[in-house]
């Protein structure tokens, strides 16, 4: 079935036609940015818009040695509304710099979310084979019914002009959104999974230039129970950990409401798919978490990603839907996640995402200051840490532990007068745990200061390894090689930068312990 009428086979040559054809681009010159990126709680290695309301990542692909992060934006305030596509581009993942609004609010629609492509073979007729056009595929919401619409750049990005046979898919529908295209090599056509958000469905199309598309199945109702919608979807191929060159497929979803740790969240599915039909590996009622912490929403992937790199990396919106338009930030409201490598574990028979911080975040590590210990007990370490006076806002944590624990353990960090975040292991279950109940400034949700725990593989004999970033407003917890992930936002005085161990440790030995302090990627500014 050929879906949204709307559909011309000429190429787009960029002229007005009927009205349809619109630039994109902001046309105002930059003005300077609002902000020096030192305000109480601003991100200094995670991105943040230097003014207003940001959620979730879109378009996230790589060009010409440009990673491109598009994302939701308001460009009128600090709360959700006039919705459309910031843009930044970086050599690095880290360093970011600010372009204008890409793809702007119309009259009559808002620009959700989507994604975009590179069409090298120009399958799309809407460039050159010389210059293939970077392609941006996104929902326009219009009252009661959300599209699929197109539009497309010639210059790496930096202006778009919308296809006149817009809307590429149309059903009709109000909760119909959020597309992420690839391209699939063996069938060599371009998919599409969009979400039925209401109907808790994702769906998969098919298209050979982009602009036709033919509805090949759909996967849902799914895993976690008790959800208002699914969007925010993403399917691609990870590597199988120790078995070069084979992939398994994830699917992900997002849920708006009741996820692991209340509030937002997302799942995901480990499975096959051959160009048609995703099928899971589990039964479709098993779920398993993206992230159990409380801030990773809507999270994508970026395309085109250099085949000698050979990783898929995402990034995830850092905040949570429940209480997501007041946190205490200003002039701007949220932050995207570190960038995230990720590959697949295996778990008893099944296998398991795993995520790792890209390495690139190593460049951000200060030498001096750095602290380093290996082979103590717990009290040891313990006392070594409180006598080098260890504290930091911005820190990069590695632990290293073995033994028989039998009560919880863990670090303490962004410590200050009756302010503190816990990072730590629970022996029964066991389990990894981040508690924020006294992390600061919770004032503003009812149900912000609270512990959430993920489930950790087997038993802690055989060691645990513990990987914490944290930054002015979050803390970022990596464990069980990846597979237990826990994101939090927190909002701490920031004279609160105190380090320590906290628990007994009986048994327990810190193998290896190396704590970094880490510099800001806004290198033009001059922290306080």
């Amino acid at each position: 079935m050929v879906v949204g009428m709307k559909i011309h086979a000429t190429p787009f040559v960029g002229t007005l036609l009927l009205g349809l054809v619109i630039s994109c681009s902001v046309e105002k010159p930059d003005r300077p940015m609002a902000s020096r990126y030192d305000e109480r709680y601003r991100p200094q290695f995670h991105f943040s818009p230097a003014e207003n309301w940001m959620n979730d990542p879109n378009g996230l692909v790589y060009l010409a040695g440009e990673y491109h992060l598009f994302y939701q934006y308001n460009p009128e305030g600090t709360r959700w509304g006039h919705m459309s596509w910031g843009h930044a581009v970086s050599p690095d993942l880290l360093h970011w710099e600010h372009l204008p609004v890409a793809l702007s609010e119309q009259p009559g629609y808002m620009i959700f979310s989507g994604s975009a492509v590179i069409d090298w073979n120009n399958s799309s007729g809407l460039g050159t084979v010389e210059t293939p056009p970077l392609v941006a595929i996104f929902t326009a919401a219009a009252e009661g019914n959300q599209s699929q619409s197109i539009a497309v750049s010639q210059d790496r990005g930096r202006t778009f002009k919308e296809y006149p046979g817009n809307p590429v898919v149309d059903l009709g529908e109000a909760d119909f959104r959020d597309p992420k295209v690839f391209w699939y090599e063996p069938g060599q056509e371009w998919i599409m999974v969009v979400s039925m958000a209401a109907a808790l469905k994702v769906q998969f199309y098919a298209s050979k230039d982009l602009r036709q598309w033919q509805l090949l199945s759909e996967f849902g109702p799914a895993g976690a129970q008790q959800k208002p919608n699914w969007e925010c979807p993403d399917l691609f191929p990870v590597l199988v950990d120790g078995q070069p060159g084979v992939t398994r497929w994830v699917l992900k979803v997002d849920l708006g409401a009741n996820a692991i740790a209340g509030g937002s969240g997302g799942e995901y599915f480990v499975g096959g798919f051959d160009g048609k039909e995703f099928r899971p590996d589990s039964p479709i009622d098993v779920v398993h978490w993206v992230d159990y912490g409380p801030d990773f929403y809507a999270s994508q992937s970026w395309s085109d990603i250099p085949a000698e790199d050979g990783r898929r990396i995402w990034v995830g919106w850092m905040n949570n839907w429940a209480y997501a338009q007041d946190i205490p930030t200003h002039p701007w409201r949220s932050a995207q996640s570190i960038p995230r490598s990720l590959s697949l574990k295996k778990r008893g028979e099944n296998w398991r995402l795993a995520q790792e911080p890209v390495v690139e975040l190593q460049q951000l590590r200060i030498a001096e200051g750095a602290f380093y210990l290996e082979g103590k007990s717990w009290k040891e370490a313990a006392a070594e840490i409180e006598r080098a006076r260890v504290a930091g806002d911005l820190l990069e944590i590695r632990m290293s532990v073995s033994g028989s624990p039998r009560k919880p353990f863990g670090l303490s960090v962004r410590e200050g007068e009756q302010e503190e975040t816990r990072v730590g292991v629970q022996p029964e279950g066991p389990l990894l745990f981040l508690d924020r109940s006294e992390s600061g400034d919770a004032s503003f949700y009812n149900g912000f200061g609270r512990r959430f725990e993920a489930p950790l593989s087997g038993s802690l004999d055989g060691g645990l390894d513990l990987h914490l970033f944290v930054d002015s407003s979050s803390v970022e917890v990596f464990a069980d090689d990846g597979t237990a992930v826990i994101t939090a936002q927190i909002f701490p005085r920031r004279e609160s930068t105190g380090v320590s161990l906290f628990g007994e440790g009986d048994d327990l030995v810190v193998d290896r312990l190396e704590i970094w302090k880490l510099g800001s990627v806004w290198r033009e500014t001059a922290r306080d």
